[in-house]
């Protein structure tokens, strides 16, 4: 059951969360990652919060086989998106780690 303490309690400490998650999106929307594929003849760059930012395509290339272009396009956005994907878990996943505690249970002080 909750007191008016922990209940003070729960409110402040999901402030501090909120205040954190915050802060780390702000922060994911300014990293800029990136993916390269053919040996970096094209190259994906996405922000934190795995929206593309850009692709740099080497002209050379444009003069392959068009499925080929696609398929390095794909590949370099890809590990640009998973390596975005990391950094996003690495850094909320900290974030909402700390209010888990063993088994899933929510650690909040006081309760």
């Amino acid at each position: 059951m909750f007191t008016k303490g922990n209940l003070s309690n729960v409110l402040k400490q999901a402030k501090k969360v909120q205040e954190r998650l915050e802060s780390a999106q702000a922060e994911l929307e300014k990293l800029e990652l990136e993916g390269q594929a053919g040996g970096g003849m094209v190259i994906a760059k996405v922000n934190g919060k795995q929206e593309l930012l850009s692709i740099n395509i080497d002209p050379e290339i444009l003069q392959e086989d068009v499925e080929m272009v696609e398929d390095l396009i794909v590949a370099a956005v890809n590990q640009a998106m998973k390596e975005a994907g990391e950094e996003y878990q690495r850094r909320l996943g900290a974030i909402s780690g700390s209010l888990l505690g063993p088994g899933g249970a929510l650690n909040i002080p006081g309760l």
